[in-house]
């Protein structure tokens, strides 16, 4: 049943209802706040949604011309602080967002501003955007506050001189490739040229330092944000709590009741203070156990030789494929979740491998993912991977992901088309004035500043802690052909260690879409692909 308005009430509404008519309906041209706090007020009212908007919202005598300002966002202020401050009730602060832009962030902020759950990114890309431009007479790089005198000119020599190399290697790349991969006569010159041009910024990408800067896109509700200013009023670096004083001052001009938390001294204060000294504590003790002798015998009994992989799986569940059988099981039928357990671990492999194809089915395309039962095991593992890499896998936000600091210690990867196209001296000399100017700062006194001068081919430690159905979707889609070499090399290891070392074949077989072939020109089929939608009527 729907509420009936009279024609007065009807042209009110109008404007901020997608209908009047029908049980679903979404809201327009409303401020945040107001959405937000009608909603809040919903939960605890007996009237309908437009009623109540209707009721308790507009202000004016029902009839006369609304004006512009006619919704009572004073009240709906008023209702934010009485159930969000007053009785903390957080989840009213879910009910409203904002799409806020933050540009110039370096490579190092962004990953701070992309490190929450609940919060949707897009951030520009090094794959499809050069950074040979120098706008303002200057290459697109963040120069911390931190460093001043000698020190600001010696981190200031070694980016530039690694952006001077990127630049003059571009077009010489662009050459290499398009040599190595001839035009065929039926390519068309378009997808001939972005997949030559995305090749060769993929190629190159790794001589870009952290410092670079970008442009990201964000999405969340008045929660997240709060979480995430919260957190960055708390980091060590200057750019990102400068950032988190700018990101306020916006958001303060949309949603206010929703942050009226963050630098209240005794709420957001205490919270960043809290979360300031759990870091330093944590520091501290990491350094104190890592001198014990405990620690010294642990890493002398370490039985691994030799280089490190890129990827080790750390830690598995030896019945995780039996219990994923059971819970795939579960839905289908009445019997108790330990009864099932104990049917699923009594199964031959076959007849848990057929359970599984029955329950994932026949996918057309890797967005076909089977249900929930493929979370009832999980998989950890332990990465190091280039930095480009990394920031390409950490915006996967529905996973446990954590980093070590980015530095020169764990060595840098080298495209062999650099080398093969002779730039590998030129290479090296970017990778070793990234390493001094990266020491140089750390013997300042400025650990914490350090990592902006590293270049994106040195490798960094990270962990991924992702259930089966996330790993799923994860390594599909991070294997395609268009992919980055980077990155699918890890996706595809990841892929070999849950059949192999975990031994659950039948939940890898699921990953159908997942794609272990060697691959020339990455972007050649999506950009012919993006060609034939576009010559569609």
């Amino acid at each position: 049943m729907t509420d009936e308005f009279s024609p007065d009430e009807r042209a009110l509404l109008a404007p901020y209802f997608t209908n009047l008519d029908r049980p679903v309906f979404a809201l327009v041209n409303l401020p945040e706040v107001v959405k937000g706090a009608l909603f809040a007020r919903y939960s605890r009212s007996p009237k309908s949604l437009r009623r109540l908007f209707l009721d308790e919202f507009l202000t004016g005598d029902v009839g006369l011309t609304r004006p512009e300002t006619a919704f009572d966002t004073r009240r709906a202020e008023q209702l934010y602080e009485r159930v969000f401050v007053e009785y903390g009730d957080d989840s009213v602060a879910q009910l409203g967002g904002v799409h806020l832009a933050c540009e110039g962030a370096s490579n190092i902020l962004t990953k701070v501003l992309e490190w929450g759950r609940l919060m949707a990114y897009l951030e520009q890309s090094t794959r499809y955007i050069p950074y040979d431009d120098r706008p303002g007479g200057r290459y697109r790089y963040h120069v911390p506050a931190e460093l001043t005198g000698t020190l600001r000119a010696r981190y200031v020599d070694a980016l530039d001189h690694a952006f001077d190399v990127y630049r003059a290697w571009l077009p010489r790349m662009r050459a290499f490739y398009e040599a190595r991969h001839p035009r065929e006569a039926a390519e068309s010159d378009g997808v001939y040229r972005m997949t030559i041009r995305a090749k060769a910024l993929d190629t190159l990408r790794g001589l870009l330092p952290a410092a670079t800067s970008s442009n990201v896109g964000i999405y969340g509700t008045g929660q997240a944000y709060e979480q995430l200013l919260l957190r960055m009023r708390a980091h060590p670096l200057a750019e990102v709590r400068a950032g988190a004083d700018l990101m306020l001052v916006e958001l303060r001009k949309v949603i206010p009741a929703f942050l009226k938390r963050v630098d209240l001294p005794e709420r957001g204060g205490a919270w960043s203070a809290y979360l300031a000294e759990t870091r330093a504590a944590t520091a501290a003790v990491a350094a104190r156990t890592l001198a014990t002798p405990e620690a010294a015998a642990a890493r002398a009994l370490d039985s691994r030789t030799g280089d490190e992989p890129e990827v080790a799986l750390t830690d598995f569940d030896p019945d995780g494929e039996v219990k994923v059988v059971a819970a795939a099981l579960y839905a289908a039928t009445d019997r108790p979740d330990h009864e099932l357990l104990a049917i699923a671990r009594a199964l031959t492999p076959a007849q848990r491998a057929e359970v599984l194809r029955a329950y994932v089915g026949r996918r057309g395309n890797r967005r076909h993912r089977p249900g929930r039962a493929f979370e009832r095991t999980a998989y950890r593992f332990d990465v190091l991977g280039d930095y480009g890499a990394f920031r390409d896998l950490q915006r996967h936000r529905l996973l446990t992901l954590e980093w070590q600091r980015l530095s020169p210690h764990h060595g840098w990867r080298m495209p062999e088309a650099v080398d093969e196209a002779g730039g590998a001296a030129e290479w090296r000399a970017v990778m070793d004035g990234a390493a001094e100017a990266h020491d140089a700062i750390v013997a300042a006194g400025l650990p914490e500043v350090a990592p902006y001068a590293v270049a994106m081919a040195y490798r960094v430690r990270f962990y991924m802690d992702m259930n089966a159905r996330e790993a799923m979707h994860l390594i599909e889609l991070r294997t395609t052909p268009q992919g980055h070499a980077s990155y699918r090399r890890v996706g595809q290891a990841m892929h070999r260690l849950i059949a192999e070392h975990a031994g659950h074949r039948a939940i890898a077989a699921a990953m159908s879409f997942v794609d272990h072939s060697e691959v020339a020109l990455e972007r050649l089929e999506a950009e012919r692909a993006a060609e034939r939608r576009r010559a569609r009527p």
